[in-house]
């Protein structure tokens, strides 16, 4: 049996192979740059094993956000090994998921628009170019996390529409002191932020709302995409909840860069299975 790990900084996808057949088990996030070894060990312990038969699995694919360098890599293969010690394992960032999802085996641009941001050019094999997102602080642009920050900014600052500021304030309970005093002290503040993207969507047919999303997506173009060479030659494959959600709004905001339009799709569980399988 194949087992293949989608793993983001919210939730994994972990996707059991078995021939023709596979099923979806969902379990928290495994992004190392938050959680320890010890804790993946525990999660997968009790949210994974019970519903897979571990003595079958031959071989493993773990993409995970945060899987860039090989520190980050032995977080995730040190609690793969506990759990699965005779399995064959390969660790990879999720960006190469999304590539070998949305792409195959064909050269071109791939990215992730979920939580956060991530972008890449692909050779139909690896990735071969990759301009750096910049993380939920300093970039993300596009993200879950960056639409949920302008969220809070307009509200906190009261530059939403009065409609909206009362919609707001019934669904989540909350004023501009309760706000600056969580995102200070929550331990993974890009899924805070990233946490009231929904409300946009919600009311993405509200100008407001649009407008902003919008802005959002500009300055994805303008910070991190425009700056591959030739931008314009590829299309626009995009993987992930934010850009299945504002699809029209992403498609619009790439027809003004110039950007032809490919896939834009929810999940890569489909095209990793295809890849792999």
């Amino acid at each position: 049996m194949i087992l293949i790990a989608d793993s983001g900084s919210t939730k994994t996808d972990w996707i059991l192979i078995n021939e023709k057949d596979y099923q979806i088990i969902k379990t928290i996030g495994y992004n190392p740059y938050h959680i320890s070894t010890d804790e993946i060990i525990s999660s997968i312990e009790f949210e994974l094993i019970a519903h897979i038969e571990k003595e079958k699995i031959t071989k493993i694919y773990f993409y995970g956000a945060g899987c860039a360098t090989d520190p980050k890599k032995l977080i995730i293969r040190n609690a793969l090994n506990h759990h699965f010690p005779s399995a064959e394992i390969e660790i990879e960032h999720d960006l190469l998921a999304a590539a070998r999802a949305l792409l195959g085996k064909k050269k071109g641009f791939a990215a992730i628009l979920g939580t956060g941001t991530n972008t890449c050019l692909y050779d139909g094999y690896d990735i071969i170019e990759n301009k750096i997102s910049l993380g939920y602080l300093l970039g993300d642009e596009g993200s879950g996390a960056h639409i949920g920050k302008e969220i809070l900014k307009a509200y906190c600052r009261d530059l939403m529409p009065l409609e909206l500021k009362m919609d707001f304030e019934k669904e989540f309970d909350k004023n501009p002191e309760i706000i600056l005093s969580e995102i200070y002290s929550v331990a993974l503040p890009n899924r805070y932020m990233a946490s009231f993207c929904t409300f946009a969507g919600k009311h993405q047919n509200h100008k407001f709302i649009q407008e902003l999303v919008k802005k959002c997506f500009t300055d994805f173009f303008e910070n991190i995409v425009c700056f591959y060479p030739d931008y314009k030659e590829y299309t626009l494959n995009v993987i992930g909840s934010v850009a299945y959600i504002y699809k029209e709004m992403l498609v619009e905001i790439a027809q003004n860069f110039d950007m032809k339009i490919g896939d834009i799709i929810k999940s890569p569980v489909e095209g990793l299975i295809n890849y792999h399988n």
